[in-house]
């Protein structure tokens, strides 16, 4: 190789193999959105999306499924309506947000990484269920870190609700960063796959 090259052969070779690579540079299909419905179809969506909060629902047995959708401009100046992650709820005397209830009840980290007194047993994009540990008393809010294992950790603020049969305190999640929100329902989205694998084919 020339003395002023720009890349090394281990970088050309790195670059080879990546545009070899069959999973690279493939479009992810479950975020974008194909309307076939025509001109004026697709026309109204992409106002309303633009103006307004647009989603698509779907009913499956007890369980609903809104996805909203985004309006997003691409390098070519191009609009494009895009799905967002999924708000899941489940059927009953009232409808709510599912809840992912854990194997294993995984402790609330402080921003050092420590854990809390707080466990979390069940998690949904708007609430969760707590034990506290250590005979404290539960707090009226917390912020602390949600950390589950293999998955990168998600803040999560929370305010008292109530306290259930079991012994367990109910909060309601006010997340304020919109990212961290995303995070989360990423998560429950990812964990929803594979409790029902057969609505995710």
């Amino acid at each position: 190789m020339q003395r002023d090259a720009l890349l090394t052969q281990d970088e050309l070779d790195f670059i080879r193999t990546m545009q070899h690579n069959p999973q690279l540079n493939v479009r992810d299909a479950s975020s974008s959105l194909l309307v076939n419905g025509g001109s004026q179809i697709r026309d109204l969506l992409t106002r309303l999306a633009a103006n307004e909060q647009v989603t698509i629902q779907a009913q499956f047995e007890n369980q609903q499924i809104t996805f909203p959708l985004h309006l997003e401009e691409d390098e070519f100046h191009a609009l494009h309506l895009r799905l967002g992650v999924p708000s899941i709820y489940e059927g009953g005397p009232m409808v709510r947000p599912w809840r992912l209830a854990l194997e294993e009840p995984v402790a609330l980290d402080n921003a050092k990484g420590q854990p809390s007194a707080l466990w979390v047993h069940e998690i949904s994009f708007k609430g969760v269920l707590l034990e506290v540990r250590n005979r404290t008393k539960p707090p009226k809010g917390f912020s602390l870190w949600f950390s589950p294992s293999g998955y990168e950790r998600i803040a999560l603020r929370g305010t008292f609700e109530r306290q259930n049969e079991q012994g367990f305190y109910a909060y309601r999640l006010n997340q304020g960063n919109t990212g961290e929100t995303e995070r989360l329902r990423q998560y429950i989205l990812q964990q929803h796959r594979l409790s029902h694998p057969a609505l995710h084919l």
